[in-house]
């Protein structure tokens, strides 16, 4: 819960500003001194500080640059008496948030709080999803904490060392030859090769050659050999091999020019997709030869389907990418967070990445947000449409559901319309 750490030597002033603050639901913690605050404080303190300057033993400053020392990210806020304003100018330049000269209205300093906090929940989330990716990652290269995925890493580990052939479906960009790597990398086979073979990239004039080599060439089924075979994008091998693979699949043996068929030990995995179901019944794919592959079936969940993972996998990609290009890791803002909230990622994990990569690179991208020159009034508008926007169009202007997603009244979503001057009916679907 965030909250805000009061500290004023007036009693009068700190308990009237007090329950102004539980009014507008905001949680506080009261201290009469800079001391006694200071001793409870913490890096990851899940706030921010609204002090007096002028207080015994430390002040204002005193807090200022003690809380900054504990973490230079912590929003201060100062309140100030007008012989001060000049002081709380300097410490603004010290890296104060804001300062409030009194006498104030209770509203302005609320509202500057509200900003604050909504800072300091983008810091620590950032913090959260970093620390989370990093853990993450060194579980497993295949990252997410949803039950979904939990579930995929499970069977994955559980079928590792089982020596049986795996059919992965999965939209393009989920992640499947992740999947195959990993089942190879957790298995006894994992000193062997891992053959990596792309069925939809074979140039059919020498995909058998490429496959099952020939005179003077071993084959990348032969190269396997011990090890693990990967058939990537198998719905799009050609016709002609898939009888010969048929062969291979069922009997493990592989055809040798002018000789017997020798014997290969190999596990074959093999990715999808599309539904193959349906490339069998169209006349596209060997129902053998699919029956033999799908022993057993992993099928990878969408980005849209497991939506709490996407915040993780960004921020690994983000810091991923900085040590690649060695940049700075950019920290995820409102109008970032907006669009991977709101976003549908049909490309999936390679289209997160790609745009991870964007971002550490300084590349413009226009539901990123960044840096304005324009009143913050404007900016948050401009943000909270943005969000209306994206969510309605992916609702196709339905404001039940756009109210649903949002976690919104459809009283107050229909008044934020209103006031943004944007229509619903606009994004309904025409027939």
């Amino acid at each position: 819960m965030m909250r805000v750490m009061l500290i004023d030597d007036d009693p009068g002033l700190r308990e009237a500003l007090a329950d102004s603050f539980l009014i507008a639901g905001i949680e506080v913690d009261l201290h009469p001194d800079g001391q006694s605050a200071l001793n409870g404080l913490s890096a990851d303190y899940p706030g921010v500080i609204v002090t007096d300057i002028r207080m015994p033993r430390v002040d204002g400053h005193g807090v200022l640059d003690a809380a900054l020392a504990c973490d230079a990210e912590l929003p201060v806020i100062l309140m100030t008496g007008h012989g001060d304003i000049a002081m709380a100018v300097a410490a603004l330049k010290q890296g104060a948030f804001d300062f409030i000269a009194k006498p104030f209205a209770t509203d302005h300093l609320i509202a500057s709080v509200r900003r604050a906090l909504e800072t300091r929940r983008l810091v620590l989330e950032n913090r959260r999803l970093r620390a989370a990716a990093e853990e993450a990652g060194e579980r497993s290269p295949l990252l997410g904490e949803t039950p979904v995925m939990r579930r995929l890493q499970d069977t994955i580990r559980q079928l590792a060392n089982v020596d049986v052939d795996v059919l992965i479906e999965g939209e393009t960009g989920t992640g499947k030859e992740v999947v195959a790597r990993l089942l190879h990398r957790w298995s006894s086979r994992r000193a062997r090769p891992f053959v990596a073979v792309d069925c939809a990239a074979l140039p059919e004039a020498i995909a058998d050659e490429t496959l099952f080599g020939s005179r003077i060439s071993r084959g990348r089924i032969a190269e396997a050999d011990r090890g693990t075979l990967f058939l990537d994008n198998i719905g799009n091998m050609p016709d002609a091999l898939q009888g010969r693979l048929l062969r291979v699949v069922e009997e493990r043996e592989l055809p040798v020019f002018g000789g017997e068929p020798r014997r290969i030990d190999l596990r074959i995995l093999a990715s999808a997709r599309e539904d193959m179901a349906e490339a069998v019944a169209q006349g596209r794919f060997r129902a053998d030869l699919l029956y033999r592959l799908e022993a057993v079936r992993l099928r990878i969940p969408p980005l849209r389907d497991r939506r709490a993972d996407i915040g993780l996998l960004f921020a690994a990609f983000l810091t991923e990418a900085a040590r690649q290009f060695d940049r700075p890791c950019p920290p995820i803002d409102a109008g970032i967070e907006a669009r991977l909230a709101t976003d549908d990622w049909p490309g999936n994990v390679r289209e997160l990445r790609n745009f991870a990569t964007q971002m550490v690179l300084g590349l413009q991208h226009p539901d990123a947000g960044g840096a304005s020159d324009r009143p913050l009034a404007e900016q948050m508008d401009h943000f909270e449409r943005g969000v209306l926007q994206a969510v309605l169009r992916r609702c196709a202007g339905d404001v039940g559901e756009a109210a649903r997603i949002l976690q919104l009244p459809r009283r107050s979503l229909y008044a934020r319309l209103q006031r943004l001057g944007l229509d619903a009916a606009g994004f309904r679907k025409k027939h």
